[in-house]
């Protein structure tokens, strides 16, 4: 028991380490221009650490510039996964999901262009988390709204969900790469959040169903439809 007791301490100890290193090789990568190159030497440095040490943690650095990414991913996956919800208006919804992205990128550029430089991995290990998460809540609203889906319909809102992450992936990732970032902030998560009501939008209507983006899905869901209005199916 002792023994386990020891071991279990050291675990959470190396833990720690780790985590205080990555999140080390955080602050060096936002403290330098976006793209530049870093070394282990400034990440081990910042974590008041040798170098060596660093290496005891992680197999190389391949080993480590992966699990920095791991890393900006999670951070960025624990600010949009309280937000993911169906609290509020349609508008209200995009809208908070849709600026807590660009606001996070925009407040973390460097670390933006680190995360999406690999193809796959940890980069399409968030896309794909973040991806499941807006499925589920299409999937739960459609069920709230009683809307009868074919089983094409069905299996559609998997690759839908997919397809507006990557939108708004391409949207503001070619908006953080212009030399001059225009329009702000604020105006492309509006435009982006319109963009997106308008697609789902165009599927309600397809399915039968006129929504009202202003009124609280609380509302609508109450009793079936309210705040549905049925209309002609194409």
């Amino acid at each position: 028991m002792a023994q386990d007791g020891r071991q279990a301490r050291w675990d959470a100890h190396n833990q720690q380490r780790r985590l205080s290193i990555l999140d080390a090789a955080l602050e060096v990568i936002e403290s330098e221009p976006v793209g530049a190159e870093f070394h282990v030497q400034q990440i081990a440095a910042r974590a008041g650490l040798n170098r060596t040490v660093v290496y005891r943690h992680f197999a190389d650095r391949s080993d480590l510039d992966t699990a920095i990414r791991t890393h900006i991913i999670a951070s960025l996956t624990e600010q949009l996964a309280p937000v993911v919800s169906l609290d509020g208006t349609i508008n209200e919804i995009i809208g908070r999901i849709i600026r807590t992205y660009v606001d996070w990128t925009e407040a973390h550029v460097a670390l933006h262009a680190f995360a999406v430089q690999e193809a796959g991995g940890p980069f399409q290990q968030g896309i794909d988390q973040i991806a499941t998460m807006l499925g589920d809540l299409l999937s739960l609203a459609i069920a709230l709204l009683g809307a009868e889906l074919s089983e094409d319909e069905k299996a559609l809102v998997d690759p839908l969900a997919y397809g507006l992450v990557g939108a708004a992936l391409g949207v503001v990732g070619r908006w953080l790469a212009r030399d001059v970032r225009e329009p702000s902030a604020a105006r492309i998560s509006e435009l982006l959040s319109m963009s997106v009501w308008n697609l789902l939008d165009g599927h309600a209507k397809r399915l039968g169903v006129v929504l009202d983006p202003d009124l609280p899905l609380a509302d609508i869901f109450a009793g079936g439809r309210p705040g549905a209005v049925p209309g002609a199916s194409s």
